[in-house]
């Protein structure tokens, strides 16, 4: 389905307590990953960056072979509500596979396919999604839904009908699904189901990253 464009953006806060770097980010382009499938128009990518302001070292290593995803900063990284809500969908058990630099990238991107066959799931990997709060939300007379990808096999914190608040940990950064190195998709759309969803902008309270610029990390809640 086409994005709509007349509504304003979800104003959400970013999904990780530590700074992250964007990627496939909607500032850019729309649709953001040069797919409108599964609501993703508008979605963003955030890698969650170490103390040195990288998610890896990158070696020659890193060039020729694939790595376990325990080599990067963000894998395990606590993941936040970017918003209060209710947690309406929550899917474990995938794998957290290797991450892909270098030539393993291209050969990686080669078996897509293969995961787009297995649907939303297949991509998404470990995820969750939050029914939003949002006064953005509620004026404008539309639902909207938060999805929270690419989780920490046995990391999730909470199950369907569960109430979460802003900030609130909810899972770890994990590297499962369509993933290459560990990262957190973040979109919103306006149904449960992202294969009859429409895709919903978002915003963040300082805008929206480019690609290759950094989010500042949200923190841990107080109190």
């Amino acid at each position: 389905m086409s994005p709509r464009r007349v509504l304003p953006p979800l104003l959400l806060r970013s999904p990780l307590a530590v700074a992250s770097l964007a990627r496939n980010s909607p500032a850019d382009r729309v649709p953001s990953h040069r797919t409108t499938f599964g609501a993703s128009a508008y979605a963003i990518d955030l890698v969650p960056l170490g103390e040195r302001g990288r998610s890896a070292p990158y070696t020659l290593i890193s060039f020729l072979v694939p790595e376990p995803p325990e080599r990067f900063a963000g894998f395990g990284a606590e993941v936040l509500a970017p918003c209060a809500g209710v947690v309406r969908h929550v899917r474990d058990g995938e794998e957290d596979h290797l991450a892909h630099r270098g030539i393993p990238s291209v050969l990686y991107a080669l078996t897509q396919r293969r995961r787009l066959a297995r649907g939303w799931d297949g991509l998404a990997g470990n995820h969750l999604i939050l029914e939003a709060e949002l006064p953005g939300a509620s004026s404008h007379g539309r639902t909207a839904f938060v999805a929270l990808c690419h989780l920490q096999r046995g990391s999730l914190r909470v199950a369907p009908g569960d109430r979460v608040a802003a900030g609130e940990v909810l899972a770890r950064c994990g590297n499962s699904g369509n993933s290459m190195e560990p990262h957190v998709h973040l979109q919103a759309m306006d149904a449960l189901d992202p294969g009859r969803a429409t895709a919903l902008p978002i915003a963040f309270p300082g805008g929206v990253p480019r690609s290759g610029q950094v989010l500042a990390g949200a923190g841990r809640p107080t109190g």
